[in-house]
């Protein structure tokens, strides 16, 4: 199943973290904030680690409604 990968754009401080760990799943806008552009574009385990190195706890992953981050 697929990851639901949410970001709080309100949030996000534009750190990069997320992008350097799942590239495939996030990238910054023109704006530096964090987006995703494909859930399934990286390993689950990227993914994870990818928000748990957040600095502004932006980032949540959950699949089947539970939070795995």
């Amino acid at each position: 199943m697929v990851l639901e990968v949410e970001i709080d754009r309100d949030v996000c401080m534009g750190s990069g973290n997320c992008v350097y760990e799942a590239p495939g799943v996030f990238d910054l806008d023109d704006d530096s904030v964090a987006m995703v552009v494909d859930p399934a574009g990286a390993a689950e385990d990227q993914v994870i680690a990818a928000a748990r190195k957040c600095p502004t706890n932006a980032i949540t992953v959950r699949r089947d409604g539970l939070r795995l981050d």
